[in-house]
């Protein structure tokens, strides 16, 4: 078994590189192409179930306006009831035929549970399921007083996931419908004081991945990276306790409006705003640069403030 390895060291990085010298133009040629017929066949969600999770406001209230001037019938969660019907009315005066309000703490399996079987009991069917439900904590892990404090945090953001997906999937395989997970680029990248946060969103786009691995063509799965974006959750003094209140955030509308083209093209994953993605070519190519800089620029400068 070992000279299996050793020989696969040797043999594979060169094959592998004639190969992708070979096939890589003609593959990124029929991803554009690809590309412009999805976006001309783009679904139409005109009548269809929208489920979508943390509706109460930032990116999942975006959201649901969104479906909302489409034509799509919504069935928005939240822990906040009131603000939740606030929500949906202005979903139903944007044109949603039909909106339902089902308060929901996604971080605990029977409200996961309770929110699909209600909504698939209202509307006989489900086509959309946006995971979009997160919160964040801002702290050094070393500076963490209770680290079982982040439990919440996981719970929601990953496990709340993973609740409403385990009990949609039925329901999408019987539509052929679509998933979107929201993660985030806090899990791609090392930031500072959300160590926590950036982990439950890798864990998303972790699980996500392997999830269309094993459901194949069934249901479609978009996933979403957003940067900064202009909501209730940055608008809290995130950006400057973060420290990164020098980066430009995106309004939440131009987000939302985004994640939904995406979705309804097929798109297999989402980068928004798109100038993020040159981050990522520097995470792979020069990941020693990218830590130091992040630490030089969000954890260095705070050390030298608190002594």
């Amino acid at each position: 078994m070992d000279l299996i390895h050793k020989v696969l060291n040797i043999v594979l990085p060169p094959i592998t590189l004639i190969l992708l010298l070979l096939f890589l133009p003609s593959f990124l040629v029929s991803k554009f192409i690809s590309r412009i017929k999805r976006s001309i066949n783009s679904e139409t969600v005109a009548g269809k179930v929208v489920l979508i999770t943390g509706a109460s406001s930032g990116i999942g209230e975006y959201l649901a306006y969104e479906y909302a001037r489409r034509g799509a019938c919504l069935a928005l969660a939240a822990r906040r009831q009131e603000r939740l019907r606030a929500v949906a009315d202005k979903a139903r005066a944007l044109g949603s035929p039909d909106v339902i309000v089902i308060p929901t703490d996604i971080s605990k399996l029977e409200d996961s549970e309770r929110f699909i079987n209600e909504a698939v009991n209202h509307f006989g069917k489900l086509d959309h399921l946006v995971n979009n439900a997160g919160v964040v904590q801002i702290d050094m892990f070393e500076d963490c007083k209770q680290i079982s404090d982040f439990a919440t945090l996981t719970n929601t953001n990953f496990w709340g996931s993973v609740y409403t997906t385990h009990f949609a999937i039925p329901h999408l395989r019987k539509s052929k419908g679509r998933f979107g997970g929201i993660s985030s680029i806090a899990g791609w990248f090392p930031v500072p004081r959300m160590s926590f946060y950036g982990a439950s969103k890798a864990a998303i786009t972790s699980f996500y991945e392997t999830l269309r691995a094993e459901v194949g063509s069934d249901i479609g799965i978009t996933i979403v990276t957003p940067g900064v974006v202009d909501s209730e959750m940055t608008q809290e003094d995130f950006l400057s306790k973060a420290q990164i209140d020098f980066v430009p955030a995106e309004s939440t509308e131009r987000c939302a409006k985004a994640i939904v083209d995406s979705a309804c093209r097929g798109d297999r994953c989402l980068i928004e705003p798109s100038w993020t993605r040159m981050l990522f070519l520097l995470k792979v190519l020069c990941p020693e640069v990218l830590e130091w800089s992040f630490h030089m620029v969000l954890a260095a400068k705070s050390s030298k403030k608190s002594n």
